[in-house]
């Protein structure tokens, strides 16, 4: 067990140490430096350069095993640490994780600058005001620390700075935002919206973090349609490429790679005091001092390093008196829907592939009637004609047999015909569901892994179905032929963790009893203690959850800057 560090130590005391470099800890970066305080980052992967990493560009046959399957790339071992951006997955070499009885929980990671940003689809979305008091208002989950309109400014501030498509429509599950110009429909997208308009479903242009014209120095996307494999002109938003560079360009910014974290260190008076990592090129512990610890490594790994930081003072984990901490972890519920369209193979060869997002999308319109269930979802709008590497024949790969010329033709025939309607819905918190540490299971640095128990619950599968009936219904109505096989007894959704929207396990509340976080993601334990990473989430909507990351640090840390200035932290 951890014993508490002295507390003068004798090195270097940074203002503000962070761990993560993605949404939540490039955020925090920026606005901390910004403000003038010294800042030094931990990233347990190696630093970017998008000229050799990203890979948005590349075509299957550039890869091994054309982009697809075991031994398609990612990680490697060579010296110069180089990776393909596009592929990375559950299986971290080295980094094992496990589920406990009925669990199949998949974790997703990343180890590079930037962490996640560098190849998320960029869907943009609001939280509602509903969102955050679904107790209050619906009975169901719980009410946020923090409002809507407490949100909101931050909400302007981010859309302002990343740059967000989109168009303004007046949907209270769909709060408007400060848009770029979206782009065009494509012609998979006019069609869901014909068979939307047929059932009285709205179906409005995308919201997606893509630069439609030239914006704060970034020019706009070319439409390649690669965003997930990495944007090397910055048209899509990444933390790397938007957050981190104005930070370092203070002069206040230190970048640590290959810095795995292993625990906060806590000082004889009970504050954090630093942080305790494995460099990973020497494979020795190191420490690094601050003034205050700011978490954003993603809502489990933050979860993690809180459990392993026991001592004396905190025998159950860092800031984790209510027990809380790796509870109500939430992932979005999940299904997809494929229509059949044959008519889009007709249409003439064109540069069908536009954005690598959504250029419409179907938000929560049942807000105002009785459901099976509880809570929402959205649908995303996907299909057609496209570049997106192996992905192009993957689906005609499985549904396709043969070999040869029977084979192509095929192929032929069937590709860029489907459209998929991709839904994202909210999963209610319960304290049921959570990470703890595998203390029998460590990872390559003898660091203490975590052991996984969450499964859908009836409300969710309930979900699923719905979404899935409501899916089919739109598809047809648009001229689609659907699929009426359920491949799965949970209606065909993807099993938790699939969609890497893991939100929770560090939530905050106004009761210190059954949460970790204030408000402003300020541990109640520990004052000069910060979560910002989706960790710090109440409740799970249906919503993507990076602008709400980004938005959430923002406000906490220009908050904690005015402390800072106090005294107070």
């Amino acid at each position: 067990m951890a014993q508490p560090a002295p507390n003068t130590p004798p090195r270097k005391t940074f203002d503000v140490c962070i761990v993560g470099s993605g949404a939540a800890g490039g955020m925090a970066a920026k606005v901390l430096t910004e403000g003038g305080l010294d800042v030094v980052m931990l990233e347990a992967g190696p630093l970017l350069n998008p000229g050799l990493h990203y890979t948005e560009h590349l075509w299957p046959y550039n890869l091994p095993h054309r982009g697809v399957g075991i031994g398609a790339g990612g990680y490697n071992s060579t010296a110069s640490h180089e990776f393909d951006v596009a592929n990375i997955v559950q299986d971290v070499p080295g980094e094992p994780y496990s589920n406990g009885p009925g669990s199949a929980f998949r974790w997703t990671r990343a180890r590079l600058l930037g962490g996640r940003t560098n190849h998320w689809n960029c869907v943009t979305l609001r939280f509602s005001p509903h969102d955050m008091r679904t107790r209050s208002l619906s009975g169901y989950g719980e009410d946020w620390p923090v409002e809507y309109n407490d949100i909101a400014p931050y909400y302007d501030k981010v859309e302002s700075l990343i740059g967000v498509y989109g168009s303004r429509e007046g949907i209270p599950s769909a709060p408007d935002g400060v848009f770029l110009p979206p782009p065009a429909p494509r012609c998979s997208d006019l069609l869901v919206r014909k068979g939307a308009a047929k059932l009285k479903v709205p179906c409005i242009a995308g919201r997606a973090a893509i630069v439609t014209r030239a914006h704060n120095g970034r020019p706009p996307c070319h439409y390649c349609a690669q965003c997930t494999q990495g944007c090397r002109t910055a048209s899509s938003f990444s933390s790397s490429q938007v957050l981190i560079p104005p930070a370092l360009k203070t002069g206040r910014l230190q970048i640590i790679p290959m810095a795995m974290a292993r625990q906060v260190l806590v000082a004889r008076d009970g504050k954090a005091a630093g942080v305790s990592y494995i460099d990973k090129t020497t494979r020795t512990e190191q420490r690094v001092l601050a003034k205050v610890v700011w978490l954003g490594a993603s809502a489990c790994e933050s979860a993690r390093l809180l459990l392993n930081s026991r001592s004396t003072l905190f025998p159950n984990g860092l800031a984790n008196s209510s027990g809380t901490v790796g509870r109500y972890l939430m992932e979005s519920v999940a299904t997809t829907v494929t229509g059949a369209f044959p008519e889009l193979n007709r249409i003439p060869p064109h540069n069908h592939d536009g954005t690598g997002s959504v250029h419409v999308y179907i938000p929560w319109w049942k807000y105002d009637r009785r459901n099976d269930f509880q809570g929402g979802y959205h649908a995303e709008v996907f299909g057609g004609p496209g570049m997106p590497r192996a992905r192009m024949f993957h689906q005609v790969g499985l549904e396709a047999q043969g070999y040869g010329a029977a084979l192509k033709e095929k192929c032929r025939e069937t590709y860029g015909t489907g459209v998929q309607l991709l839904g994202r819905g909210e999963m209610i918190p319960n304290p049921a569901s959570y990470c703890e540490i595998d203390s029998n299971l460590l990872d390559q640095w003898g660091i203490p892994t975590l052991r996984f128990h969450l499964k859908w619950s009836d409300n969710e599968i309930k979900m699923a179905k719905d979404m899935r009936q409501s899916f089919e219904e739109i598809l047809q109505a648009a001229g689609g032929k659907t699929n009426a096989a359920v491949p799965h007894p949970d209606f065909g959704h993807l099993s938790p963790g699939g969609v890497a929207h893991e939100v929770g396990t560090v939530r905050m509340g106004s009761d210190r009893q059954t949460s970790v976080l204030s408000g402003f993601c300020q541990a109640h334990d520990v004052k000069n203690l910060f979560v910002s990473d989706a960790g710090c989430f109440t409740t799970g909507p249906d919503k993507n959850p990076t602008l709400n990351i980004l938005a959430l640090t923002w406000r906490a840390a220009e908050y904690a800057l005015d402390q800072a200035r106090k005294g107070d932290l």
